[in-house]
């Protein structure tokens, strides 16, 4: 075997590297002089899609929409979908989801009871949502419930779903 050694230029070559010609044209062979002249073309031509004419939809609105007037203008609690939801706050770590139905359940009957878990430990994430049939049996548990005992923690227990006030808007 030979040792390697780089190849030496034919003799008739000045000593560059020469390409061999392709059938396929090179992918940087791009000619710069052919865009000057575009420039002035492309500032008359047509733009299509959003923001492509004047249109005067939202002038001087700039972005206010009506809302929907529900009836009544009072803050206060807003019903959900299926029912009254209640959210339970400062629930101990390892409470069971039976602890919790049975410290509702005396203020009515429970529709849903959701009680969330942190994936990573298994125990309780410290909160709970209550769902009652009617109004007033949500309300009785806030007020029965509110500041008690549950497995040595305090419970903290309030409306799910609030309406604004009348007098304030909510910022987006």
């Amino acid at each position: 075997l030979k040792p390697w050694a780089p190849r030496e230029p034919p003799a008739e070559s000045d000593g560059r590297l020469q390409r061999r010609p392709s059938s396929r044209p090179a992918a940087m062979d791009v000619d710069y002089d052919e865009d000057e002249g575009t420039a002035t073309k492309t500032a008359g031509r047509k733009i299509k899609g959003r923001g492509a004419e004047d249109d005067d939809r939202y002038a001087g609105k700039a972005g206010k929409f009506e809302r929907l007037d529900h009836g009544d203008d009072e803050a206060g609690p807003a019903r959900s979908i299926e029912g009254w939801v209640v959210i339970v706050s400062g629930v101990h770590e390892e409470a069971q989801e039976d602890d919790v139905f049975e410290a509702f359940a005396e203020f009515g009957d429970i529709k849903n009871l959701h009680l969330n878990l942190d994936r990573r430990t298994g125990f309780v994430k410290g909160y709970a949502f209550i769902e009652y049939e009617t109004k007033q049996e949500a309300a009785k548990a806030i007020k029965g419930m509110d500041g008690q005992q549950l497995l040595d923690s305090r419970l903290a227990v309030q409306w799910a779903f609030t309406k604004p006030s009348g007098g304030k808007q909510r910022r987006r």
